[in-house]
């Protein structure tokens, strides 16, 4: 049987080895370089319209929690 304990598969890669780690290491940077970034302008402005969205939706929930917490407690009383 080939399939025995102690047989070695000479296909096998080792991806903890030092040569795996470093193909591992080249494969990423050959990746990041394929990654188009968008400018910075566009950057600041979809974040800056993420933190006015975050701030309107966190306002809408407060307010909400708040009115129904007060009804609640009216209708309990």
């Amino acid at each position: 049987m080939e399939g025995k304990k102690g047989i070695v598969d000479p296909d096998k890669k080792f991806y903890f080895s030092p040569s795996g780690i470093r193909d591992f290491l080249l494969e990423v940077q050959s990746e990041f370089r394929k990654i188009v970034w968008p400018p910075k302008k566009t950057t600041a402005g979809l974040t800056g319209f993420v933190i006015l969205l975050v701030v309107v939706i966190s306002l809408y929930l407060g307010s909400v929690d708040l009115l129904l917490g007060k009804l609640v407690s009216t209708v309990l009383k």
